[in-house]
């Protein structure tokens, strides 16, 4: 059996990434990779067992990342609005040096490989968050509500305005590039509409 090659790795993870935004999982097959990748498909099969097992595993990857960069510098007994700052800075930056990555995590989404990027992530990211939301809450920062609630409130905005950003246009067609006043000004909207709420 060949040595696994590091470089080689990492080029075959992210064209795979990008060959699943560019053909949706049902046109991404592991020819066209190996062919994206400049190398044979017996090659591929160094790595991963087969599609499948290449999938869950960028899928699983890419959930601990995205959790890890997510909580870079966070602190749970940081106050609601700090805490909640330090989280879009963090999604933000991600989202922008990955810039594949939003599509990307559309597909896993609607998939069967979704659990696996669920069950990797909320190993690393759910016991700080939800420690975090038990102190601001104890604390009456912010009110006890369902997380869908909360998440929709809390982070639906940023999402939206990345992926306006990512597509160069807002709605109705409207050029549209992110910019620091943009994310600020929604984050403060954000934070008045969950703060103290009675």
């Amino acid at each position: 059996m060949r040595a696994r090659d590091v470089d080689k790795e990492q080029l075959v993870k992210q064209k795979a990434i990008e060959g699943i935004v560019k053909h949706g999982l049902e046109g991404f097959s592991m020819n066209k990779l190996a062919k994206e990748c400049k190398i044979s498909v017996a090659t591929l099969y160094i790595y991963y067992k087969d599609r499948d097992d290449l999938i869950i595993k960028i899928t699983e990857e890419e959930g601990v990342k995205m959790a890890e960069t997510i909580l870079g510098d966070f602190d749970i007994e940081a106050s609601f609005e700090d805490g909640l700052r330090m989280q879009w800075k963090n999604r933000f930056k991600y989202m922008m040096d990955n810039p594949y990555i939003t599509v990307f995590f559309e597909q896993i989404r609607s998939s069967s490989y979704h659990a696996s990027f669920l069950k990797s992530f909320k190993e690393n990211f759910e016991a700080p968050v939800t420690e975090f939301m038990n102190n601001v809450v104890a604390r009456g920062e912010i009110r006890k509500m369902p997380l869908e609630v909360y998440w929709s409130i809390a982070f639906a905005p940023l999402y939206a305005l990345i992926r306006f950003h990512n597509e160069g246009q807002s709605v109705g067609g409207v050029p549209f590039k992110i910019s620091d006043e943009i994310l600020w000004e929604t984050f403060d909207l954000v934070v008045k509409a969950l703060k103290n709420v009675g």
